[in-house]
């Protein structure tokens, strides 16, 4: 699995960039925002997903693993590809994702190009009480820091090979239960996700899904 990608920005159309790694072009899929962003030329790290499907193999990067964490949360939505979650981070904020879930409000995500009603209600509903709205004047990375290490967790965790339903419950559970999980650190955080899990059935569940 390709986990991250760091190389120059070798080119540059619309959504889709290309990154040369020692030598090698990998084509990537970015969000609007994130594309607006880069330069040709400029130094790039991407947090990456590889969906793969019987006809093809893409791969979707990530300024950071809080974005990809919600990628992967926006994709165990029915009815949510990689394309329409990647079309949901690039109009919406993490922050203002947060918000509209919180909130019950699905109007931000019908806004979203190749979201309907239909799918833009099952977002707010599947994701009630995953992720954490930030309230006040604060910044966003405390306030916030339970949804984006819940987010992280899980990531780690489908990144292991777990389906991301299981990787979500568990980082949920992990992240609940230690009120200082903002600072803990994710392979800490990692270790008792695995710990309730158990790495070999994870690994294993990973193989036949």
């Amino acid at each position: 699995m390709i986990a991250s990608l760091r190389g120059t920005l070798i080119a540059l159309a619309g959504t889709r960039v290309v990154i040369d790694v020692a030598g090698v072009g990998y084509a990537v899929a970015v969000t609007e925002r994130h594309a607006r962003d880069l330069r040709l030329g400029d130094s790039v790290r991407l947090h990456t997903a590889l969906i793969v499907r019987e006809d093809d193999m893409s791969l979707f990067g990530f300024a950071d693993e809080v974005e990809l964490g919600l990628f992967e949360l926006l994709r165990t939505v029915s009815g949510v590809g990689p394309k329409s979650a990647l079309g949901v981070l690039g109009a919406m904020t993490p922050d203002a994702i947060a918000r509209a879930i919180a909130a019950d409000d699905d109007a931000p995500f019908r806004a979203v190009s190749g979201i309907g009603p239909k799918t833009a209600k099952l977002i707010v509903v599947s994701l009630a009480g995953k992720l954490v709205a930030p309230t006040g004047a604060a910044p966003v990375e405390s306030p916030a820091a339970p949804a984006a290490v819940t987010a992280s967790l899980a990531a780690a965790l489908t990144g292991l090979g777990w389906p991301e339903r299981t990787a979500l419950d568990a980082a949920a559970q992990v992240v609940e239960a230690d009120p200082d999980a903002a600072t803990t650190g994710l392979a800490v955080l990692l270790r008792r996700a695995l710990s309730i899990l158990g790495p070999a059935r994870g690994r294993a569940d990973g193989a036949g899904s």
